[in-house]
């Protein structure tokens, strides 16, 4: 997905942190468990606890620094930390039309890695979500991961479809989503599967409408994304599918996932893409996932 160079992309308030120390720890509803499965894959090892959240009062340290030298289109083209601070104006711009009384939450670009009320972050946790701060913690690095890991070429529609995904778990999380869907286990139709899939259905939505959302001065944040793009996005949510990842270990465990295959990840996000939020009642799908 392409920035139009003369958009004004300053003023996201999005911020960097690092480095912090800790153990892994995943965030709660993101892209987090992968670097625990790829560790009990390439290991044989139960990695399960480095999931588990930090000990109470643990608290995130430093409010970090302000995404500097990112001002437009251009910009945000240019680099991947500008890229990922711009993509929050137009989700932050569309949510807000999407959800009464909508507040918009923080973006940290993580430098190495930083304590968090939901465990550390870093490219090993990978992009995550916590509920607590109301804030999305992204390394940058982990795009190179994935590229390493599955083959994923991670172009800017996938680096955004991450951010967005993020940000849907945000809207689950003011909207009350959490609260009546709480986990239930995990399974390929676990209210955790739900949760991830409505995230990436919402982020489908989100790309529909990305280019809709414009700056003060009227001109559109970012260009109307290529039929490439979009594939690149989708390529994207396959490579995170519960059954992908599990498929390098030579054995798939339905009942394990806790994110939903690639074919589920991808046909919830083409949902958002075609019919929008409305389209994301992932936990009133029953059995059709």
């Amino acid at each position: 997905m392409t920035f139009n160079s003369n958009a004004d992309v300053s003023g996201s308030g999005a911020k960097r942190r690092g480095p912090g120390g800790g153990v892994i720890a995943g965030g709660v509803g993101g892209l987090g468990a992968i670097a625990v499965i790829l560790l009990q894959i390439f290991t044989g090892g139960d990695f399960s606890s480095l999931l588990v959240g930090p000990e109470s009062g643990s608290s995130a340290s430093g409010e970090g620094t302000e995404i500097s030298n990112c001002r437009t289109g251009a910009d945000a083209n240019a680099r991947i930390d500008c890229r990922l601070a711009a993509g929050t104006l137009s989700i932050n711009q569309y949510w807000a039309k999407q959800v009464s009384g909508y507040r918009e939450p923080q973006l940290i670009i993580v430098d190495g890695s930083t304590p968090t009320a939901c465990g550390t972050a870093s490219n090993a946790t990978g992009p995550f979500y916590c509920p607590p701060e109301e804030t999305v913690y992204i390394d940058p690095t982990f795009f190179d991961v994935l590229e390493q890991q599955f083959g994923d070429r991670t172009g800017p529609l996938a680096q955004l479809y991450v951010v967005a995904h993020e940000y849907g778990h945000h809207i689950q999380q003011i909207t009350g989503v959490f609260d009546r869907y709480p986990s239930n286990g995990t399974g390929p139709r676990s209210n955790s599967v739900r949760a991830e899939l409505q995230a990436d259905c919402y982020a489908g939505a989100w790309v529909a409408a990305a280019a809709d959302q414009k700056d003060a001065q009227g001109v559109a944040f970012l260009q109307r994304p290529t039929s490439d793009q979009i594939r690149d996005a989708l390529d994207a949510a396959a490579a995170v599918g519960d059954d992908h990842i599990q498929a390098m270990s030579g054995r798939v465990n339905p009942e394990s996932w806790t994110h939903g295959s690639s074919a589920q990840r991808q046909k919830w996000f083409g949902a958002g893409l075609q019919g929008g939020p409305r389209a994301c009642d992932t936990f009133a799908a029953g059995n059709d996932l």
